[in-house]
């Protein structure tokens, strides 16, 4: 009994032990009102990490993320506005940092290319179905050939 006791207090220690620990510290930032915090909160998870690449401002643990974190917040305490400081961002980091990038003459075809390859195939699908030759079934057998499955059919 004392055996088994000891054997699983080991097993829970090792557990306990083995699991990872986040060594980054948490952002505690104090907001002035319940609207400054839901903004930060906004813009920290429509802002991307740059070096992370696949995660927002919000989930990353990089240094750098915690960074753009403090000055997004340094900035809202300065009374910018959201639409500053995703200038800030994109002037700083460029179009990257935005998950939802802007329309411009070098995201065009990032917005409007999946709709012309969906019109494009289409149009496709279209003109291979119109093309296809249309089968006749009244002439497929001569003459000869209906007189023959005529004798046929009439000698079962």
């Amino acid at each position: 009994m004392l055996l088994r006791l000891l054997s699983v207090f080991i097993i829970s220690l090792v557990c306990v032990f083995s699991l990872p620990v986040d060594a980054n510290a948490i952002d505690t930032y104090e907001f002035k009102d319940e609207v400054t915090k839901t903004r930060f909160n906004a813009l920290t998870k429509e802002l991307r990490c740059p070096k992370c690449q696949n995660q927002n401002l919000a989930d990353s643990n990089s240094p750098i993320a915690a960074d753009l974190r403090r000055e997004v917040y340094d900035l809202l305490k300065q009374g910018k506005a959201d639409i500053e400081i995703v200038d800030f961002m994109v002037a700083r980091y460029g179009e990257f940092v935005l998950y939802r990038p802007r329309v411009s003459s070098l995201t065009y075809i990032l917005w409007f290319g999946p709709a012309f390859l969906l019109l494009g195939g289409v149009v496709v699908v279209v003109y291979v179905l119109r093309k296809k030759p249309k089968e006749k079934t009244t002439d497929i057998l001569t003459d000869e050939q209906k007189s023959q499955l005529d004798n046929i059919l009439k000698d079962k």
